[in-house]
């Protein structure tokens, strides 16, 4: 499972790359323009995340509009259906509009933290990752 975790705070993406190495490659960015960035990369290499994790609260850009972008990403490059990255929002961000609107926006899963390794490892099995 390739995996791509964008993450502003250091111990957080910390945490989840922790928890995901076991399961394969993972790439840890601080932002959700890097995020694209490496999506846009993987897709061009034809070589996509498996599960990629992005915070809402992030400079530069946010992982909602991350989520959008890279949802654009895969459409534009014929990624469809169950071929396409498995998205979860991983955020402190636990309101009913945020929740809401990132599944109207095509993610996966929705975690809220403070979240631990059995959250983690319930949605890689929920998304049958693992």
């Amino acid at each position: 499972m390739k995996t791509l975790v964008a993450e502003d705070d250091l111990t957080s993406g910390l945490i989840l790359e922790e928890c995901f190495k076991h399961y394969g490659p993972v790439v840890l960015v601080k932002d959700g323009k890097e995020a694209v960035d490496e999506v846009q990369k993987a897709v061009e290499e034809k070589d996509t995340y498996n599960l990629i994790c992005l915070d809402i609260m992030m400079p530069n850009m946010s992982g909602r509009s991350a989520l959008v972008k890279i949802r654009e990403i895969e459409e534009k490059a014929g990624i469809r259906g169950l071929d396409r990255s498995k998205i979860v929002m991983i955020t402190a961000l636990d309101d009913n509009r945020n929740i809401i609107d990132s599944f109207k926006d095509e993610c996966d899963g929705y975690i809220i933290k403070p979240f631990n390794k059995k959250d983690l490892i319930n949605k890689l099995e929920t998304l049958e990752l693992i």
